[in-house]
């Protein structure tokens, strides 16, 4: 056979490759109609009869709450068609695509953000090997390029049918939350059960915002406890918002719903910075940086025994008086949260005086010292507050090991290479001075009000220690005299512990100017695999 005939019955299309090519369309279409079932599927997660009884609770689908936290249409999906391996108990014949997570990635007010929202309606939500591996791309892929990771859940647990694969997931999931700490900001929004192993991912994270009513927390459930303990406790005071809000302080706020706390989300995530080598959001600003406060000049009472409150002066300081408060309802005699200064995103940490006078105890140093280490890590300026009496005394104080948890504080601040700037605006005495922030901590500018009192310990206990068996005539004029010697911002500030004796109304300008000088700080503590701070 010549070349030339081998060539052109080559070239020539035969019925049988027509027939390969109509085979191959038919199949395509058959492929693309199948996908796009599959994807309708995924959609209506659960169906429409689940989708309408989790309205009737009052909670949004996986998907709508994805829907309100990210800028509309923006949102990119991974993974929609996957599913589980498992076929042990009946499994095989329930493959949901998705199962029963949506992961991806999408912009909130502009700014990337990755997350994952875990479906009650697909196996009550319960981890997977599939479903942890879906959460496990985004989280890496969210360090990859430096994007905050938010994880709406929602889950009834390990998926038990899958035994010791689901148990592998959530390890996967914690090993990543571990590795991302302190890289990108990681937040947990508890929106329904989230119990057993599942809740240490959220404690893992930075923050954990939890929904009143419809949200719960646990290790173990009310019928374990009661087997156990022989305790009756429901499940809302076992584990509710207001629980973990205001009794052990493992969420950071709580709100009255889906919609109110996705959009509070938003909101936070806009204070943020996107990892810890992104700058520090800067927002326009319109309020005068050089704004006078005469407000805080009339603040504090003359009387150094009455209460007044530190959020007056916190809102009075940040632009528009914005301030987004975090552990609002827990440990009140601290306050923490995120304002603007300027534009800038800053860390306030503030004694409460109208709380246990705004001593430090357990909770607050713990509290305090968890807040400065999270803006530490993410390059967010620390303004600090200061009117503290001292460590709040008693045996359930000492029993419970406020030696080691105050240290935390201590280490904290001591730690942090932030800009940190202090306002002493009334009471700084004994270790207490020391811990909040003070020009030995590497603190950059400390400030004090004329009201401020820095000392080691308030005028009646400093003269009753010093001149022991006096009348009280006497005790009344050391007293008076212990206070014009002491108990004022003279001897701090002459010895330079205190940068400047400060107007109050004048503080808003002056920290302002401080951060804007800051900016440009740079700081680093020595090398060391890591510390060892008080646990």
């Amino acid at each position: 056979m010549s070349l030339r005939l081998i060539a052109f019955r080559s070239n020539r299309p035969s019925l049988l490759s027509r027939g390969a090519h109509y085979s191959t369309s038919a199949a395509a279409a058959e492929v693309l109609n199948e996908i796009q079932r599959r994807r309708q599927e995924a959609l209506r997660a659960g169906g429409e009869q689940r989708i309408a009884k989790q309205h009737e609770k009052g909670k949004l689908t996986a998907r709508e709450r994805l829907d309100l936290l990210m800028d509309a249409g923006t949102f990119i999906e991974y993974d929609m068609l996957a599913e589980h391996r498992c076929t042990d108990f009946g499994m095989a014949e329930q493959r949901p695509p998705g199962d029963g997570v949506v992961t991806g990635h999408g912009l909130v007010y502009g700014r990337q953000v990755y997350a994952f929202s875990q479906d009650f309606n697909v196996f009550g939500g319960s981890l997977s090997g599939a479903n942890a591996r879906k959460i496990c791309k985004i989280m890496d892929q969210a360090m990859l390029v430096g994007a905050p990771v938010v994880g709406l859940n929602d889950s009834g647990g390990a998926r038990i049918q899958e035994g010791v694969e689901s148990l592998a997931g959530y390890a996967d999931i914690f090993q990543r939350n571990v590795l991302a700490s302190g890289v990108i900001p990681q937040i947990s929004v508890i929106m329904g059960p989230c119990a057993g192993g599942a809740v240490y991912s959220p404690a893992l994270t930075d923050f954990i915002f939890m929904v009143r009513e419809t949200s719960h927390m646990f290790i173990t459930g009310p019928e374990v406890v009661k087997s156990v303990t022989n305790e009756d406790v429901t499940q809302e005071q076992l584990g509710g918002a207001t629980t973990h809000t205001s009794v052990s302080g493992v969420a950071h706020a709580a709100f009255e719903n889906d919609l109110e706390a996705l959009l509070k989300l938003r909101e936070f995530l806009n204070y943020l910075p996107l990892s810890n080598q992104a700058p520090n959001p800067v927002r326009h600003n319109t309020d005068p940086v050089n704004r006078p406060v005469p407000l805080l000049n009339n603040v504090v009472p003359f009387d150094s025994t009455k209460a007044y409150n530190m959020l007056d002066i916190i809102r009075a300081l940040v632009d528009h008086r914005e301030f987004f408060e975090i552990h609002a309802d827990y440990a009140k005699n601290i306050v923490v949260g995120l304002g603007r200064m300027d534009g800038r995103t800053v860390g306030l940490v503030g004694n409460q005086p109208s709380v246990a006078s705004g001593c430090l105890d357990i909770a607050a140093s713990v509290k305090g010292a968890r807040f400065v280490r999270f803006c530490d890590a993410f390059g967010i300026p620390l303004v600090t507050l200061v009117d503290v009496p001292g460590f709040l005394p008693g045996t359930n104080q000492e029993y419970g090991g406020i030696i080691r948890h105050g240290a935390k504080l201590l280490f904290a601040y001591g730690e942090a290479t932030v800009p940190k700037v202090t306002v002493i605006t009334r009471k700084a005495y004994g270790g207490a001075y020391d811990v909040m922030s003070s020009k030995h901590l590497r603190g950059d500018t400390n400030y004090a009000w004329p009201t401020a009192e820095v000392a080691v310990m308030g005028s009646k206990g400093a003269v009753r220690i010093i001149f022991r068996g006096g009348s009280s005539s006497e005790a009344e004029r050391n007293e008076a005299d212990y206070v014009r010697k002491f108990a004022n911002p003279m001897p701090a500030a002459v010895r330079g512990f205190v940068d400047d004796v400060i107007e109050p109304s004048t503080t808003r300008w002056r920290i302002c100017r401080d951060l804007e000088l800051l900016s440009t700080k740079k700081l680093s503590n020595p090398w060391k695999k890591h510390a060892n701070m008080p646990l």
